[in-house]
């Protein structure tokens, strides 16, 4: 009962991109923006296969040039990923707020996934000339140095280094999958940040850990985090995969 249920909820889903021959827009355009907004709204979900060329084609009485063209432009647009011989899939998003400071792991809650993180170094040491004066250090105060996979519904969506004054994390395997919540828990939550987003090419060790070709553009996200009395007890910079972000500023005048 279920997988008939499941047959007729995924024919309706392809019946509903159907495009109107009788209007003057191109029909690969039609289907291109038809996917575009049900991609949006929910009906197909992050990393889930879209249907092949041919099934579009077959259900929709379309031509493959039409399916073939539509397709093209949700991969140009990052919407749609292709996996050689296995198909093509939704592309996760996050959509963050550049006004809103978040962690990680909430930010991607609000938007329906499953946060989690693989841990790649945890462990203490002295402070790098950066981190000395980026948090306000002594040369002789010890910092806690962590990197790890950040991960929505399983899928790697970028690199996170961060680095706080060891005082506050005595022990780094402490932290869970978020390091807000852990900062929130023992009553030194960051309350304000600074971060600064530019664009760099992959290097070959980034690349293999996010599953990209060594030189693909990323963004690199350094934040730095504060007290309520301004004290800066967080440096983090996340390499976040280009094709699954997407940074919002609202501008008034």
């Amino acid at each position: 009962m279920t997988s008939q249920s499941t047959l007729i909820s995924a024919e309706q889903r392809l019946q509903a991109l159907r495009p109107d021959e009788s209007l003057s827009t191109p029909l690969y355009l039609q289907l291109a923006r038809s996917l575009e907004a049900a991609i949006h709204a929910g009906h197909w979900r992050a990393e889930e296969a879209l249907p092949s060329e041919r099934n579009l084609s077959e259900t929709l009485n379309i031509s493959r040039v039409t399916a073939r063209k539509a397709l093209e432009v949700l991969f140009e647009q990052g919407l749609i990923r292709r996996n050689q011989g296995s198909g093509t899939f939704i592309t996760p998003r996050l959509e963050q707020p550049l006004s809103r400071l978040s962690s990680f792991s909430e930010m991607l809650r609000l938007k329906g996934f499953t946060p989690g993180s693989t841990w790649l170094e945890r462990g203490i040491a002295l402070p790098t000339h950066d981190e000395l004066i980026r948090l306000g250090l002594s040369p002789t105060e010890k910092v806690v140095r962590m990197k790890r996979l950040r991960k929505a519904d399983g899928t790697v969506m970028a690199i996170e280094n961060s680095t706080l004054p060891a005082r506050l994390l005595p022990d780094p395997t402490a932290v869970g999958d978020s390091l807000y919540e852990y900062l929130d828990g023992i009553g030194r939550p960051v309350v304000r940040a600074l971060q600064h987003v530019r664009a760099i090419n992959a290097s070959a060790s980034d690349a293999a850990l996010v599953g990209i070709a060594p030189g693909t553009a990323m963004l690199l996200m350094t934040r730095i985090g504060y007290l309520e009395d301004n004290t800066p007890i967080e440096l983090t910079d996340t390499y976040c995969r280009n094709d699954y972000y997407d940074f919002v500023a609202e501008l008034r005048r």
